[in-house]
This record gives C-alpha cells, sequence and structure tokens, in this order.
C-alpha cells in the first residue's frame, strides 16, 4: 500500500523549507539536477571520472540525459563499460514514479508525480500556449503563501523541491509526448513556467539551477527567454532572480491596493505593493522586448470594477509589461466567483485603451483540476501516526547501518 506524508504546516511568515532529503535511506545522487560544472565536479569527486576527463565525460553525460533522455546508463554507448557501471554504482539518472495521468478534454495534461514518500507535485502541460505548448512546474511541495483564492495554498508546505525533482517534471513530460531527442523538430514543448506549487524565490538555487539546466543548448535547450518564473512578491530576491537566470518575470498581483492584496496575497503585509513596485522596476535587462507580465485573477465583485482597472494602469505606469487576466477557476470550499465574461472584457478594454495588452486567459484543464490556482497534490491528507511509523522505520534502519559500518 503506497503511503503520503502530513508533514507539519509552515506558517507563511517561515523561512523557507529546507532542502534535507525525504525519511529513508540516503539516496544517490541524481545526476540530472547538476549543471555542467557541478556534474564535472561531482564526477571527479566520486573518483568515477579522472580529472583530465571529466569535462568530457560530463558532455557525453549531460548530452545522454537531457538531449536524447536517457534513463539507464547503460545506453550511454559512448562511454566506456567500465565507467557506465561505476556511474550506476554511484549515481543515478531515474525517473520519479508517475502516480497518476490525466487528459483533458481541452488536450491539456496532468501529472501527479512522486519524488520520494510524501513528497508529491503536479505538473501541467498546456498545448497552444507561447510558441507551440507550455509546461506548468512546481518548485516546491505545498505552499507557505496562503493566498485565500488558490487552492495550492490549502496545502502546508512540506520542503523545497531539488533542482532535479524540477527538471524530472521537464523530463516526464517529454517522455510523455515522445520529445526525445531535444533538438526533434516541431516540437509541443516549447515553454516553461513555474507556476505551480510553491514559491519559487523561496528556492531560488535550486530553480536557478534547474533553469541553467534546462536552457542548456547541449540538452533540453529550451531559451531562457521562454521559461517564466512566477512570483507573489519576494522582493529581496527579484534582482538575483534576474541576474542568476535572465528568466522572464510574472508578477502575481490580484490588487492594486494594499488593504486587498494584504487579504488575497497575504505575502503583501510583508513587501507591499509600492516596494513590489520599486522592485520590480529594478528588475536587470526590463525592457520592451523583456516585459514583465502581471497576473490578475477575476474575482467577482472583489477586484473586477472599472475603477480596479483605471488603478492598475495608474499602478503599472511606465512599466514594460502586459496583463494576463485570469477568470477564477473554481474548486472545492472556495468562496469566490469567476467574474462574468462582460465585467471581464469591459475591465480588458480599459486596458487596452491604455496600451497594455490585456489577454483573457482561456481556462484550461478545469475538467481535472489542472487550471491555474488549482494544482495540490494529496501529501497533507494521511495522518501523523503515518508519519510517525515511517520515521521510527527509517530511524531503525539508519542506526542499523551505523551498526554495520562500524564493525
Amino acid at each position: 500500500m503506497s503511503v503520503t506524508l502530513d508533514l507539519s504546516r509552515v506558517s507563511s511568515d517561515a523561512a523557507p523549507a529546507t532542502d534535507s532529503p525525504s525519511i529513508g535511506a540516503k539516496p544517490s545522487i541524481n545526476l540530472s539536477g547538476l549543471t555542467r560544472p557541478q556534474l564535472v565536479a561531482a564526477l571527479v569527486e566520486s573518483g568515477v571520472v579522472e580529472h583530465g576527463k571529466a569535462k568530457m565525460r560530463a558532455t557525453q553525460i549531460f548530452r545522454w540525459m537531457h538531449h536524447r533522455g536517457v534513463t539507464d546508463f547503460a545506453q550511454m554507448s559512448d562511454v566506456a563499460k567500465e565507467t557506465r557501471a561505476r556511474l550506476a554504482e554511484v549515481f543515478t539518472i531515474a525517473r520519479p514514479e508517475i502516480v497518476e495521468r490525466q487528459v483533458s478534454k481541452d488536450g491539456t495534461r496532468k501529472w501527479l508525480i512522486r519524488m520520494a514518500p510524501g513528497i508529491e507535485v503536479e505538473s501541467v502541460y498546456i498545448p497552444g500556449v507561447g510558441r507551440a505548448g507550455a509546461l506548468c512546474v512546481s518548485s516546491q511541495v505545498g505552499c507557505t503563501l496562503n493566498c485565500s483564492f488558490c487552492h495550492t495554498g490549502t496545502q502546508p508546505l512540506v520542503r523545497n523541491l531539488t533542482a532535479a525533482e524540477i527538471v524530472a517534471q521537464v523530463q516526464v513530460a517529454k517522455d510523455d509526448l515522445a520529445e526525445w531527442p531535444s533538438d526533434k523538430e516541431d516540437r509541443q514543448l516549447s515553454n516553461i513556467v513555474f507556476m505551480g506549487m510553491g514559491e519559487p524565490l523561496y528556492n531560488l538555487g535550486h530553480v536557478a539551477d534547474a533553469i541553467e539546466i534546462i536552457s542548456d543548448n547541449e540538452g533540453i535547450g529550451i531559451s531562457r527567454r521562454r521559461i517564466t518564473v512566477s512570483t507573489s512578491g519576494v522582493v529581496p530576491q527579484l534582482q538575483k532572480l534576474g541576474e542568476t537566470t535572465q528568466a522572464m518575470l510574472a508578477i502575481s498581483l490580484h490588487a492594486t491596493n494594499d488593504a486587498l492584496r494584504d487579504v488575497l496575497v497575504p505575502l503583501n503585509k510583508k513587501y507591499p505593493i509600492a516596494e513590489l513596485m520599486a522592485g520590480i522596476r529594478a528588475y536587470p535587462g526590463l525592457s520592451n522586448a523583456r516585459r514583465v507580465t502581471f497576473e490578475y485573477v477575476m474575482l467577482k465583485g472583489v477586484n473586477d470594477s472599472p475603477d480596479e482597472a483605471r488603478a492598475l494602469v495608474k499602478l503599472i505606469k511606465g512599466i514594460p509589461a502586459k496583463i494576463n487576466l485570469i477568470p477564477f477557476n473554481p474548486w472545492p470550499g472556495s468562496d469566490y466567483q469567476c467574474s462574468d465574461w462582460a465585467t471581464i472584457e469591459a475591465f480588458a478594454a480599459i486596458l487596452n485603451k491604455a496600451g497594455y495588452s490585456s489577454p483573457i486567459r482561456t481556462p484550461r484543464g478545469r475538467d481535472i483540476l489542472a487550471a491555474c490556482g488549482q494544482l495540490k497534490s494529496e501529501s497533507e491528507k494521511v495522518r501523523a501516526s503515518a508519519l510517525r511509523k515511517l520515521s521510527m522505520a527509517a530511524m531503525a534502519g539508519m542506526l542499523s547501518e551505523d551498526d554495520d559500518e562500524a564493525a
């Protein structure tokens, strides 16, 4: 019987989750989550490859993983057989478990992916978005932000995802779409958006490494200009995000004044709108060619009036930007309703008249709870007693290992 864990809730003001591995035996290092310099270092430090050959071997292995999509070292035909055997002893490139795969009537695909016991995330592929199709990836299991309109925000934070676990979501999608090798013509996956579970800027180190891997031309090869990171407004990390990733920036805004945004996006109490806007204006590389995207969920009778639209125009004046208007996607237990379509169109018309592109995002995957704000894994549904039992078993196993090593 499979078991998922209910880890204790982390408050919205807490520091980001730790990156410690899940309970159980020490896992092998997953090479899929290493940038090329990190891969070189790992090969040398492990003793599998001598220093003089490490860069060449790293390039070969990197291409096999991210260009060819292999999941077994034995498939790396241009690597010496003895080296392949040593790699398999020390490292792994295995995919995580696909717990559930769903396909919407509109072609949207959603995967529930188990990275480890209790570590489950959802990823969504949306066809016809960007140049060809976009993959919405998660950066954390659960979320600390508790945005009141977001289903994901009702799930407690379990932990940050590693770079390997973020990259694995892309690999899983490419497996399902049959998109290996990565330079295959007419690719269906052209864009990556960090808009899944979690706040990416609370896991920026692993997010940045994942972006470096995903964008590497020797591997998956998705341009940084086709990778978008969405944040609810962790202002101190904006500069670092731009400098380290050169990713496109999206801001989960949803309100034009602090009183309302404090309710919709509680992080606003820590980084209010004026501070957020100053951080956006200073974002590295911001220009007409690299506009920031403001995400604005349309909530009936809450933030959808013409006055709110005019306030939004005033708020973002002078910022190279576009505004994505997102019809609210209902989920069980929510008190919000989606704005009427005529109201959304009237809101968009005010923005368009002011010179801002303001597409109305077509809801996708609603029938499989794959739309914006609907992602949520099952990790919090198991009783705490299950966690205690697994924890005790894991401790017993580790003590046994220690005894064996001492002997």
